[in-house]
């Protein structure tokens, strides 16, 4: 029996102002609880643009983004979203940050007792429980991106939005926090999209990998992993699929488009959970 959608969009068409033709258009993408869900594509090619469309950052040209059914048209508190910038406050200590995300806007209404509680779960969760006064200047990369994802399951999400949230951590690092991803999303059974461009993250941990190429973009490829965690050893099955997307990405490569336009997200910490 298949999981129902969680998060879907469907025929979603999306084009910076004074663009002349869409970044990316007609896509259908979604998401199911306790599925992980990693995107690949050429830089440019929109992937970026596509989680915020689906955050209800940015309304698409055309098509729609639904939530359990229901239509998504702004930044909704079951769908948390974290960045490869922790976007930690500095002045305030790590136990603070992670209840930061409570009061974000549209978020329920919670008593101390009740907030103190989500805080201490989710910094278990990440394995930080021992550092929850410590300030941002105090913790590693990796420890910073794991309060970024303590900040985001304090508010117990349904869908976890991920871009590129392990990319500038080093290889050590960065497999830890693939872990961790697996456990989060096992525990908590939520639905989880990552971004990236790196193929191997991409089959380390997704349940599906979507390839995203063409101008204007759509999904060229889609990978079901059918392989059991973990999968250090399963280099054969593996290997063979990574080919695969190595020669469908390389067959997506475009040239870049001189009317896109860069568009800067300001208030990433408002966001990102």
């Amino acid at each position: 029996m298949t999981a129902p959608q969680v998060l879907a969009g469907r025929g979603l068409t999306f084009q910076y102002q004074g663009a002349q033709s869409p970044l990316f258009s007609d896509l259908d993408i979604h998401v199911q609880r306790g599925e992980i869900i990693a995107v690949l594509g050429p830089s440019g090619v929109g992937k970026s643009s596509l989680l915020r469309v689906l955050g209800g950052l940015q309304a698409p040209a055309r098509g729609e983004v639904t939530l359990d059914g229901e239509p998504l048209l702004a930044p909704h508190p079951r769908v948390a979203i974290a960045f490869q910038d922790p976007s930690l406050l500095p002045w305030l200590t790590l136990e603070k940050n992670v209840a930061f995300g409570l009061d974000f806007k549209r978020q329920p209404r919670r008593d101390k007792a009740e907030r103190a509680a989500l805080v201490d779960e989710a910094l278990r969760e990440v394995g930080l429980s021992d550092f929850r006064r410590a300030y941002p200047s105090e913790l590693s990369g990796g420890m910073s991106q794991r309060a970024a994802l303590a900040r985001c399951l304090a508010r117990r999400p349904e869908v976890l939005l991920l871009d590129e949230p392990f990319g500038a951590l080093d290889e050590v690092t960065r497999r830890e926090m693939q872990a961790l991803l697996l456990q989060i999303v096992a525990d908590y059974d939520t639905a989880a999209l990552l971004i990236t461009h790196d193929i191997d993250e991409a089959l380390a941990v997704a349940d599906r990998i979507v390839l995203l190429g063409g101008a204007p973009a759509s999904a060229i490829g889609q990978w079901d992993v059918r392989v059991a965690q973990p999968r250090a050893d399963a280099i054969e099955e593996l290997g063979q699929m990574r080919i695969e997307i190595l020669q469908a990405l390389r067959g997506a490569v475009r040239r870049p488009r001189k009317d896109i336009q860069t568009c800067a997200l300001t208030a990433s910490l408002a966001v990102a959970c």
